[in-house]
This record gives C-alpha cells, structure tokens and sequence, in this order.
C-alpha cells in the first residue's frame, strides 16, 4: 500500500507539472526519509515509503491529506517539490503548507 501511495504522489507531481502551467516545480536539496516525515506531521499531510527507496509526502496545501502541493524524494538524490500557482517555496514545510498570509 506504501509503494502504491509514494507512486501515486509522485505521478501526481509529475502529471502537474507538465500537465498544468499553473503548477510550479522546486528543487529542495537532499532530505532523509525522517526529515520529510517530520515535515509532512508539521503540515498535516500523508507520509509514505517503499522499500525502493521512495518516499514523500502529500498535501492539500492547508494542512490536510491531499495532492495539491507534493515533496517527492529518492534515497541519496535531491528532492522535488510540487506547487501550485508562482509560490516558490525553499523548505519542505512551506512546500507543503501555504503561509498563512496568502
């Protein structure tokens, strides 16, 4: 179930951004599984891993479960963000969580 929740976040991510111009993709350096796990509990999101090595979280954007804003990550590699609309977020929380102020 893990492995179909991590793939299913990630085609999410992937699908938003070639499918939707209003969907903005970051680069967000290297995390641990721990690190994102925290994280996504801080944003109210979906943590998920597969024994490949995937793992990232999902997030409605507003502290609930969801797909609309994504962190996407492989074991040893740079994580990826997904976001919508021109935020351009430089953590993992604020990829997951819009501020309160927008």
């Amino acid at each position: 179930m893990r492995n179909l929740t991590v793939r299913i976040i990630v085609i999410c991510a992937i699908g938003l951004g070639v499918g939707s111009s209003l969907a903005n993709e970051v680069a967000l350096h290297k995390h641990t599984a721990e690190e994102v796990k925290s994280a996504c509990d801080k944003a109210g999101g979906k943590f998920s891993q597969d024994s490949g090595g995937m793992y990232g979280c999902g997030t409605d954007c507003h502290g609930g479960p969801g797909t609309d804003c994504t962190v996407g990550c492989t074991k040893d590699q740079i994580c990826t963000g997904q976001v919508l609309g021109g935020r351009r977020p430089t953590n993992l929380l604020t990829t997951l969580r819009r501020s309160s102020g927008r």
